[in-house]
C-alpha cells in the first residue's frame, strides 16, 4: 500500500524552541513534507523566515508553503523571496501558490479584493515572474504546487504545476466572499474530471488538504457528531461526509482502506494534515507506509 506521500501544514510558531520541536517531531514520525500556510492574524508567521529555520533543524522533510497567497505581494519581490529561501532549502523547497479566497485578509492588510479572474491572472503573472528570477539567479526552480478549486486555477495548475493541490472547498453562490461549502464526493470526481481533462498527458502529483482526522470505533457517529457542531449549510449531509475525501474518520485500518480507495478513485497519492492531527494520523502514516 506504498506510493503515498505524507506532509502536515504547521500552522503557528509560538516560541523558537516550540517551532523547532514541532519540526523535528513531525520529521520524527515520518511526514515526508512539512508545509505552512500564507494568512494574516494574530499567531500567523510570515512563511518563508519559518521554513528557513525549519530547514535548519531537520534532514528529511520537505519544506513548502501550502499556499502562498500571491495577490499579497509585489510580484518581483516575491520571486526574490521565494529564489533565496529556495537557495537555503538547498532542494528541499515545494513552492506552492494560490489565488487567494479571503476578502477580509485583504482589508486587513489593506489590500484591494479584486474579481476572482484579476486574482488568477495575477497568479498566472507571477509564474513569468518567478521562471526568470530562478533563471536569473542560478537556482533550481523548485517544485510547483498550485491549489484551488476554480475552473481557472486548476486549468493553470493543469499547465504549469507539479502538483495540484484540492481543498473541496467551494465558495458559495450570492455568499459574502470566504464562505465554503465541503464539496461531497461526487462534485470531488467533477472537479478531478475537470483537471485531467486538461492536463491531458501531463504527469502532476495530486494532493488533498484533509479538513478533519478522527480516529474512532464509529465512524458514522464521528461524522454526525462533525456534522452537528458544523455550520449546517457549509457541508453535507451527515451520511455524505462518510465518503467525503476531505474527512478520514474510522479506526487506523478503515482510514488506511479509505485513503488506499481514494487514490484509486481520484488519484490522491500526497496527503497533507492540519497540524492538531499531527499525533493522530501518524499510525496511519505508519500503516501505509
Amino acid at each position: 500500500m506504498g506510493n503515498f506521500k505524507f506532509g502536515v501544514s504547521l500552522r503557528g510558531i509560538g516560541s523558537r524552541e516550540a517551532w523547532i520541536a514541532r519540526c523535528r517531531r513531525a520529521e520524527e514520525l515520518g511526514y515526508d513534507v512539512i508545509t505552512v500556510p500564507d494568512h494574516l492574524g494574530t499567531g500567523r508567521f510570515a512563511p518563508f523566515p519559518v521554513l528557513a529555520m525549519a530547514a535548519a533543524v531537520t534532514e528529511r522533510p520537505r519544506l513548502g508553503t501550502l499556499v502562498s497567497n500571491v495577490p499579497f505581494y509585489n510580484l518581483a519581490l516575491f520571486a526574490r523571496e521565494a529564489s533565496t529561501t529556495a537557495a537555503l532549502l538547498d532542494g528541499r523547497l515545494d513552492l506552492g501558490l494560490g489565488a487567494g479566497h479571503m476578502k477580509s485578509e485583504f482589508d486587513a492588510a489593506g489590500i484591494p479584493w479584486q474579481h476572482a479572474a484579476t486574482r488568477i491572472g495575477r497568479l498566472e503573472e507571477s509564474l513569468a515572474h518567478l521562471r526568470k528570477h530562478f533563471a536569473d539567479e542560478g537556482i533550481d526552480h523548485p517544485r510547483l504546487l498550485i491549489a484551488g478549486n476554480s475552473d481557472g486555477v486548476l486549468e493553470l495548475a493543469a499547465g504549469h504545476a507539479d502538483v495540484v493541490g484540492f481543498g473541496g472547498l467551494r465558495q458559495q453562490p450570492g455568499k459574502p466572499p470566504g464562505t465554503f461549502k465541503l464539496d461531497n464526493a461526487e462534485a470531488m470526481d467533477e472537479r478531478v474530471a475537470h483537471f485531467r481533462a486538461r492536463a491531458g498527458a501531463r504527469e502532476v502529483e495530486f494532493n488533498m488538504l484533509v479538513q478533519h482526522v478522527e480516529v474512532t470505533e464509529d465512524r458514522r457517529a464521528a461524522a454526525e457528531a462533525w456534522h452537528e457542531k458544523t455550520e449546517r449549510s457549509t457541508v453535507p449531509d451527515a451520511r455524505e461526509l462518510l465518503d467525503a475525501p476531505q474527512l478520514l474518520l474510522g479506526t487506523v485500518e478503515e482510514i488506511a482502506g479509505q485513503l488506499v480507495d481514494r487514490r484509486e478513485r481520484y488519484g490522491f497519492s500526497y496527503i497533507t494534515v492540519f497540524e492538531p492531527y499531527l499525533e493522530a494520523f501518524a499510525p496511519v502514516l505508519k500503516e501505509l507506509q
